[in-house]
């Protein structure tokens, strides 16, 4: 057990070196919920299409503008390890007596750091334009635990991914095409049932659903009372991710 958590954070600590070094990405990718916050919110907010309780419209997108951005960069953390196996590191990983399901969770966890590094950029700007955040630090600590290892998961579909993608730029294409329909399909910027049926059927299924309505019950609604069936949805997910990149993992490098 000790050498298996020793893996799991030598893989994180590698990840906050690699961010000590060059931060620009998690900068660059912080503009685009910027904007959905910033401008596509309060431009819906005052059409009052979107039926969202007694919530602000803005206010209720925030929680799934920052999951979606979270998701996109944990996603998109399998071009590091598409990178590492043309550079040769994955198969000097893989010869190590190290655990090869340590090795996944870590390196999925790794992708933690920027979702979370990603949530302390936008979190203040929300806060700046009037968004109302339950004014509780716990309840915030807490959103924050289910993003990093929510995070992991998705980053666990990336090492999947890049098994069968060899190339940077097919990765990217089927990592777009992945994480928009989790984004567009899920709770995040509407309500389920304003959704299509098919829509809502798949919205069961959808992790993102699970994650973006824990967190909005932690830092906008105060809400608690669905969330252990998103944590329980949250642990699953995680599980039978890690499970499946494990099996995948050394065929990242054959």
């Amino acid at each position: 057990m000790l050498d298996f958590l020793r893996t799991m954070l030598v893989m994180v600590e590698l990840e906050l070196r690699r961010l000590s070094h060059d931060r620009t990405e998690i900068y660059s990718r912080a503009v685009q919920p910027i904007l959905w916050i910033v401008v596509y919110g309060p431009i819906m907010s005052g059409v009052r299409a979107i039926p969202t309780g007694d919530i602000p419209y803005t206010d209720f997108i925030t929680p799934g503008v920052l999951i979606q951005s979270t998701t996109f960069v944990s996603i998109f953390y399998g071009l590091t390890i598409v990178w590492e196996r043309e550079s040769g590191i994955l198969k000097k990983l893989l010869v190590t007596p190290a655990s090869r399901y340590a090795t996944v969770i870590g390196r999925s966890m790794a992708s933690g750091v920027r979702a979370i590094l990603q949530a302390l950029i936008i979190v203040p700007v929300a806060f700046l334009i009037g968004v109302r955040f339950v004014p509780n630090v716990l309840y915030f600590i807490s959103a924050l635990l289910i993003i990093f290892f929510a995070s992991g998961g998705f980053a666990a579909i990336s090492i999947v991914i890049a098994s069968f993608m060899k190339t940077r730029e097919r990765f990217m294409g089927i990592g777009q095409a992945i994480t928009m329909p989790l984004f567009f399909a899920s709770n995040a910027l509407y309500p389920v049932k304003m959704m299509p049926p098919i829509l809502q059927e798949f919205a069961l299924v959808n992790p993102m659903s699970y994650v973006v309505d824990a967190v909005r019950s932690l830092m906008i609604s105060g809400d608690l009372s669905s969330l252990p069936i998103d944590l329980l949805a949250i642990v699953l997910f995680d599980v039978i991710m890690f499970g499946i990149a494990s099996v995948s993992f050394k065929k990242i490098i054959e």
